[in-house]
């Protein structure tokens, strides 16, 4: 089933390592629900029938929108595409946002997944981060959340911070897992072109983690996970229960998805399209009932590549008899070749016809990627 992601572009603050498209003006989030309205119309045979069986609320912070916007969107949803029964509706939040009384109307309104955005529970961290939250909102929104019914509860965390040091890592780890989350998405600091964090660092005002210290913080990460019962099946996501995100999985498989918001990216499995990142540009043109973005019809190279890129992040890993199915036997032979060397190094195994990375391989995912990539 596919999949459809919403970008709620608004943020009442910028965290300073945050590059996704957002805008601090709220006062355009009114004409932004009938321009998405409106986008939502134009695009209802995207996905040509095919049943939606994930919808994701992201952002910027979905958490600015009321119980009200929330079922006129999901509503609308629902009249235009075939949304299955059992649809995940996940919706990111702000900690300081999720008060019992917002999280009853989150409830009311049908989101029964919620993915929250700790990043940290030092308050120190938080606040060079620019975050607006403090570590006991943080345990509180998580326990409140817990207490309004919701039982699957994905955190977020960040490692590799400047300043965090091992134990301070360890502690939050200790934090998280002793609270009602059934998932976790721990990501490792990236300097992003155009933020703070990226301005500080090229100017040296900002030292990084060393990479021994992001190993262990990967390490820590790894074996608490394990020792709690978090399934790592993603290099930065871990479930309990079988809990996994379905929507993000559906990136890693390589099923369709729709964009929809400022910047949002979409994928029908032979071409990605993605809005224009401008608020009052996006609403102009759905005003005009016109969509605006850019689209690139993929080459089986493209696909190829986009299937290495996603698959070998995941438990599920790469099969050699989907890559000769799909793109035929001269780019299977040319990957289980370039495979070879992670084998011998004991960055991958490989069972039957299907290679994964192992713990050491997932921490240099990205050079292992890019050299397996189809040029």
């Amino acid at each position: 089933m596919a999949g459809i992601y919403i970008h709620i572009p608004f943020c009442r603050q910028k965290c300073y390592y945050c590059d996704f498209y957002k805008t601090v003006n709220t006062s355009l989030l009114n004409d932004f629900i009938k321009a998405l309205r409106a986008e939502i119309l134009l695009q209802e045979n995207y996905f040509e029938g095919e049943q939606v069986g994930t919808i994701y609320f992201g952002g910027g912070t979905p958490s600015v929108l009321t119980k009200h916007d929330i079922t006129e969107i999901t509503g609308f949803l629902q009249e235009v595409f075939a949304i299955s029964p059992g649809c995940e509706i996940t919706f990111e939040a702000n900690p300081d946002d999720l008060t019992p009384n917002y999280l009853a109307d989150l409830y009311s309104a049908g989101i029964r997944r919620l993915s929250i955005g700790i990043q940290s529970f030092d308050d120190a961290l938080l606040k060079k981060m620019n975050r607006r939250h403090n570590a006991i909102q943080a345990v509180e929104a998580i326990k409140n959340a817990a207490a309004a019914g919701f039982s699957d509860i994905s955190a977020d965390l960040i490692y590799g911070l400047p300043g965090l040091t091992k134990s301070g890592w360890k502690a939050s780890l200790e934090t998280v897992f002793s609270l009602p989350v059934t998932h976790l998405s721990a990501y490792h600091l990236t300097y992003h072109e155009g933020t703070p964090f990226y301005t500080w660092l090229k100017k040296g005002t900002l030292k990084p983690a060393t990479e021994p210290t992001s190993i262990a913080h990967f390490e820590a990460l790894v074996k608490m996970a394990a020792e709690n019962g978090f399934e790592h099946y993603e290099i930065s996501n871990f479930a309990k229960n079988g809990l996994y995100s379905k929507h993000n999985s559906s990136y890693w498989t390589g099923k369709k998805y729709l964009g929809l918001g400022p910047s949002a990216h979409s994928f029908n499995g032979f071409s990605r399209r993605w809005n224009v990142s401008h608020t009052e540009k996006y609403i102009h043109s759905l005003q005009q009932n016109q969509l605006c973005f850019e689209e690139e019809i993929l080459s089986e190279e493209n696909r190829f590549n986009e299937y290495i890129l996603t698959g070998i992040r995941t438990k599920w890993g790469i099969s050699t008899a989907e890559i000769q199915n799909r793109f035929g036997p001269e780019k299977a032979a040319y990957f289980q070749q370039n495979m070879e060397k992670y084998l011998d190094r004991k960055l991958a195994v490989k069972t039957g016809e299907i290679y994964t990375l192992t713990q050491q391989g997932w921490f240099v995912s990205d050079e292992i990627t890019a050299n397996l990539m189809f040029i």
